[in-house]
């Protein structure tokens, strides 16, 4: 019977993502001291990664590294992940629910015939081992579900699960992972930031979002005053991101990214169902909203009633002075 655990874990450009990390830190927990924690780092000139990854305590660090790496690619980073399990013989495969965790998670469950569940909320031990969280329904309900298959895959959402307190003293066994790649017919060439995209939506811990309440695109800059206070992302509504007001990557609702944030602020925004979606689970939720009746309201934990630009401003202008200091 397979045991223990594999954690992909995924950086782009020499950078590690925090909500990999995440994922690192609640496999250790699970695990305890009866299973190993087996954590996979794949790319190229990776290896210097690794004694960050050590900080986690895993077991074993398995390293894929090569020049085939170098750029994701769906059906090279399949096999490394593949080739790591064979190796690992693992009763459950961890990784972070990004756009890459999202793409490869899924296509490996395929090729193992297994079990796979995405954006997981909680963890919890159940008489049959693990058990897992996952909002349905726009987050009107959650469900808990149990493994059957050798092999499980699970994504986690990232900033819901907490980072291990690093130890000195942990060494976990550093290893190559030898991986044939057979045939890669599609890779990233490419990846083009916008300008002004400072922090990545996801995994913010502070995130400033705005609606059709901040009356057009040349009104961003008000909400990106708060956002360099607060060191938060910039957020948005699907509305202004269908009218072209801002970027796609910025859309923050069930068609865009699901956040769970310390604090979100919610800017001119309504409430519809699809946003609610992608944010109820933030730990705090500002609303302000110059509506009294906006059913974002419903779901604040603290609520404005005024106008934008009345109140970010004012907020903004607070937190300069507290920050200057």
């Amino acid at each position: 019977m397979a045991n223990g655990y594999l954690v992909f874990v995924e950086q782009r450009n020499g950078q590690l993502r925090k909500s990999s990390l995440e994922a690192l830190s609640e496999a250790r927990r699970q695990a305890g001291k009866d299973n190993t924690v087996t954590a996979l780092v794949v790319g190229d000139n990776v290896k210097g990664l690794t004694g960050i990854v050590n900080k986690c305590k895993p077991d074993t660090i398995l390293v894929a590294e090569g020049a085939q790496f170098a750029t994701y690619s769906t059906e090279g980073f399949a096999a490394a992940l593949s080739a790591a399990i064979k190796q690992v013989d693992p009763r459950y495969v961890f990784c972070a629910n990004t756009s890459m965790g999202k793409d490869l998670i899924p296509r490996v469950a395929a090729r193992f015939d297994a079990a796979c569940l995405t954006d997981v909320v909680e963890l919890r031990v159940g008489a049959n081992g693990l058990q897992a969280v996952h909002p349905m329904y726009s987050g009107k309900a959650r469900g808990l579900f149990e493994f059957k298959s050798p092999v499980s895959f699970v994504t986690l959402r990232p900033n819901i699960f907490a980072l291990s307190e690093h130890e000195n003293g942990h060494h976990a066994a550093i290893q190559d992972l030898a991986v044939t790649v057979d045939k890669v017919r599609a890779t990233v060439t490419e990846t083009k930031v916008s300008a002004g995209t400072k922090i990545e939506l996801s995994e913010a811990s502070v995130i400033v979002s705005g609606g059709r309440g901040i009356k057009g695109p040349e009104n961003w800059g008000v909400l990106q005053n708060l956002c360099d206070q607060l060191g938060a992302a910039l957020g948005a509504s699907r509305a202004v991101v269908d009218a072209g007001w801002i970027d796609h990557q910025h859309q923050v609702g069930q068609t865009g990214k699901v956040v769970s944030p310390q604090l979100y602020i919610a800017c001119g925004i309504s409430g519809a169902i699809q946003h609610l979606a992608g944010m109820n689970s933030s730990k705090v939720i500002v609303a302000i909203n110059k509506d009294p009746d906006a059913p974002i309201f419903k779901h604040a934990t603290y609520g404005i009633v005024g106008d934008v630009f009345d109140v970010v401003p004012k907020l903004t202008e607070e937190l300069k002075k507290a920050n200057n200091n």
